[in-house]
């Protein structure tokens, strides 16, 4: 039997990962708000770290939902898990916008991810060959935050006459621009690597611009994994919103 790639791991855990969320979902789905999200984040952690501790036992693991053993930075392969993103979303019913993130570091380059939208019964992965559908005339839309969108995706917006679209997780947000829903995704004010990880795995293969706000290039597995900002989007947009994010101050 052909042994699994590393490509195939990351979107059969992340489908896997979603699916107990589901299940959770549906079973206590009238729990408090905050134990839902708790239980979800347990859960999917579980389900992930056990899998890749059976698949791929010598591999360091950088887990939103663990203490981060310094053992990574001495480890040439690192998976970087958010076992839900959108812990808010997923507690709340009816909504979509939440994610499974599972990505792959080797030798500080990311090499591997999936990004399973459960309750859109989607997974996007770099195991399969992604097309990046032609730009859709007329206003610019942008993925923020719901809740809270910085200001200078606010400024952006404001310069390139966008359309901004509120959103919950990150991984949500970023694959509504790989899927073509969305034709930038600008955070900035906090995040770290589990957040984007995957997300950027995923629309690097896509033939998305990848990169900080002020075009450089982002770095994983790093001993601080706090990685603030990040922008996604088409190409064919990245330079010029990057200069208007240098020209915008508050960030």
């Amino acid at each position: 039997m052909t042994p699994e790639t590393d490509h195939e791991l990351a979107a059969r855990l992340a489908e896997k990962a979603g699916g107990v969320l589901l299940d959770l979902r549906s079973t206590r789905g009238d729990q408090d708000p905050k134990a839902l999200g708790k239980a979800g984040d347990a859960a999917s952690h579980q389900v992930l770290i056990t899998a890749l501790a059976d698949s791929r036992r010598d591999d360091a693991i950088l887990s939103e939902e663990a203490a981060d053993d310094q053992v990574r930075l001495k480890s040439r392969r690192v998976w970087i898990i958010d076992p839900l993103d959108g812990t808010r979303e997923f507690a709340e019913k009816g909504r979509a916008d939440w994610a499974v993130h599972v990505a792959l570091v080797a030798d500080g380059e990311l090499v591997a991810g999936a990004v399973a939208l459960p309750a859109q019964r989607m997974t996007l992965t770099t195991a399969t060959a992604l097309v990046l559908k032609p730009p859709t005339p007329g206003t610019i839309r942008m993925l923020v935050s719901r809740t809270r969108p910085p200001a200078v995706a606010l400024d952006v917006a404001r310069e390139l006459n966008a359309e901004l679209v509120p959103m919950g997780s990150a991984g949500a947000k970023a694959m509504a621009v790989v899927l073509g829903a969305g034709d930038v995704y600008l955070h900035a004010g906090g995040q770290y690597e589990w957040d984007s990880a995957a997300p950027v795995a995923v629309a690097t293969a896509a033939g998305l611009h990848v990169s900080r706000l002020d075009g450089s290039p982002l770095q994983y597995n790093q001993p601080n994994p706090w990685l603030p900002d990040l922008l996604i989007c088409r190409p064919e947009l990245a330079v010029p919103i990057i200069a208007l994010a240098q020209a915008a101050a508050e960030w």
